[in-house]
């Protein structure tokens, strides 16, 4: 019985993460933009403005005008106004020509996976909404940071502050298998870390790192200090791995930055379901 409620679980959650994951490549796209420029206001194609954090990255009015010009082609007119609008300059905060704007076909199975293995690991615990709640959140930054090497102020450190709110809910709850002082206790202890890190290495660690770090302590320290100790040693083997396989396929050397979010995501990742499993 408990298979069947655990695979049921499972489930409703990779259905849960799907749908969460078709909503993330519009921002995926706006937040995908070098450090110290603004986010992106623009379609992919330059001559729309993006309304909006949700949705698709693909522009229905660019679509439209796309059809449009094509009918008026095959019936020699030469393109729509839109058409030969298209044919300007781009507009600032608008993307390069090669850009090609992240796909919900990734995306949302990406998230799908992830929400499904934490509620297999986690089972019907109450931290197991928290869980579902930021995994979304950590698909987005890596996607971003894999892009350009960039982890975005407005959702680091709210990552943080939003498990530690939803962890003391959890903990007010009947059944739950974690300890949210731990919690908060592993959130500093993570983020001084890898502050100390940045500061020692400026060069090899970005500050966005760090910030990333503070809510990765967060949710590991939930399950106590050996999660934590797991999550981090997982993030960092995973990321020396990357790291050596580009340099042995030489596309790569010893001083080339990579982006470490998504190895610090996919370390805490690990380590949440071991300590899940394990309490």
């Amino acid at each position: 019985m408990g298979g069947v409620t655990t695979g049921v679980l499972a489930l409703v959650a990779a259905v849960w993460g799907a749908l969460a994951g078709t909503l993330l490549p519009r921002a995926a796209y706006r937040f995908a933009v070098p450090s110290g420029e603004p986010w992106r206001d623009h379609c992919p194609a330059g001559h729309h403005p993006v309304r909006g954090w949700l949705g698709g990255a693909r522009c229905g009015r660019c679509a439209d005008s796309g059809r449009r010009a094509d009918s008026g082609r095959r019936a020699g007119a030469g393109g729509t106004a839109d058409s030969r609008e298209h044919a300007g300059g781009l507009p600032e905060g608008a993307p390069p020509p090669s850009y090609r704007a992240p796909s919900a076909l990734l995306l949302a199975p990406a998230t799908a996976l992830v929400c499904a293995a934490l509620a297999a690991a986690t089972g019907t615990r109450p931290e197991l909404a928290v869980w579902l709640l930021l995994a979304p959140v950590g698909v987005l930054l890596s996607a971003v940071d894999l892009r350009v090497q960039r982890l975005p102020d407005p959702l680091t450190l709210p990552l943080a502050a939003l498990a530690l709110a939803l962890l003391g809910l959890a903990a007010l709850l009947p059944e739950h298998a974690g300890h949210w002082r731990t919690a908060l206790y592993g959130a500093l202890a993570l983020g001084a870390g890898y502050y100390a890190l940045y500061r020692l290495n400026p060069g090899g660690m970005g500050f966005g790192d760090v910030k990333l770090a503070v809510g990765m302590g967060a949710v590991l320290g939930w399950y106590g200090w050996s999660t934590v100790l797991l999550g981090t040693f997982a993030g960092f083997l995973l990321g020396a791995l990357y790291g050596g396989a580009l340099v042995l396929a030489r596309r790569a050397d010893r001083r080339t930055a990579i982006a470490f979010g998504p190895f610090l995501i996919a370390g805490a990742f690990l380590g949440l379901l071991a300590g899940a499993y394990a309490a």
